[in-house]
């Protein structure tokens, strides 16, 4: 039973995610997504669960620094979980009689026409996370009426659900990862993700477009990319990749070498099966074969067999 640090408190939907990958685990509860890295990195957990984007509200920032800096971690698998936030309240509240709300500030976007339409007195709070806004609503004495989070914080914390499902958006989806220490990879399945972290050797005109070029002549299809700062003054910044493919695909490797030998450091976070189950579309000329092919064409004509 592998024991895993999350996003806490209790009720978050980062435990609701942790609950879908591994429904066994032991979950260790986290202060935030640094406290539940460094339980991964330092042994104290086997792994964690974190959040990495949003469809609403982009990359999940803390997230991608993380995997930048510190102790090398591996992503070994992704969960795409569905965002219902619910009103949550302490048993025979009416929402008529709500006038202070606290949530987390992403609920609070999330949920604006509802709050606008049904809340229009109520004054809301910004929280530290929508659990830690049940649990303080549960608390005897609390200043707030309700809270808006996740249907399992009501149940951690006792609370009722007033309305459900009051995003502006039905459709809203927050990925998730589950990471651990350098290991084994998981076997390519046909449908999976490469995740990299890659640093300019030097910033000059044409940069970007070099890296994406070992992507393009290879046919690997990127799904995501993010840029952050590094720190060291305006204008530096390294890169998140995300693109279809596993580490033990030809044109995934060749691609990954190609970004060696050109940047200053490649950083890699896991090949891992998609969450969605969609198999990349293969171009002609990059599939394993022919790669394989090319390669015994290349050495019959350096032994001069050709």
């Amino acid at each position: 039973m592998p024991r895993l640090a999350y996003l806490g408190p209790q009720g978050t939907f980062t435990e609701e995610a942790l609950r879908l990958l591994e429904p066994d685990a032991e979950r260790l509860p986290c202060a935030n997504v640094t406290a539940a890295l460094a339980a991964a990195r330092g042994g104290e957990a086997d792994g964690a669960v974190v959040p990495l984007e949003n469809s609403v509200e982009g990359a999940i920032t803390t997230t991608l620094d993380e995997f930048a800096w510190g102790e090398p971690l591996l992503i070994t698998a992704e969960l795409l979980l569905p965002v219902r936030f619910s009103l949550l309240a302490r048993p025979d509240t009416e929402i008529p009689h709500i006038k202070r709300v606290y949530t987390h500030p992403a609920a609070i976007t999330q949920c604006r026409a509802f709050i606008s339409r049904e809340l229009p007195d109520a004054v809301v709070v910004a929280a530290p996370s929508t659990a830690a806004a049940a649990q303080e609503v549960s608390l005897p004495g609390s200043p707030y009426d309700a809270a808006i989070g996740a249907r399992i914080a009501g149940e951690h914390y006792g609370l009722i659900e007033l309305a459900g499902d009051i995003g502006d958006r039905s459709d809203t989806v927050t990925r998730f990862v589950r990471v651990g220490r350098p290991g084994p990879l998981p076997e390519p399945t046909g449908y999976d993700r490469t995740t990299l972290v890659v640093f300019l050797a030097d910033d000059h005109p044409g940069a970007l477009l070099e890296m994406l070029t070992e992507f393009a002549v290879r046919g690997v299809n990127l799904t995501r990319i993010e840029s952050r700062p590094t720190g060291d003054g305006i204008g530096r910044y390294f890169f998140h990749f995300d693109f279809e493919g596993h580490v033990a695909d030809a044109r995934v490797g060749e691609a990954i070498s190609g970004l060696h030998r050109i940047c200053g450091d490649v950083r890699f976070l896991g090949s891992y099966p998609r969450a969605d189950g969609v198999a990349p579309q293969i171009k002609r000329g990059t599939s394993d074969p022919e790669f394989a092919e090319a390669a015994d064409w290349l050495a019959r004509i350096r032994a001069g067999k050709a």
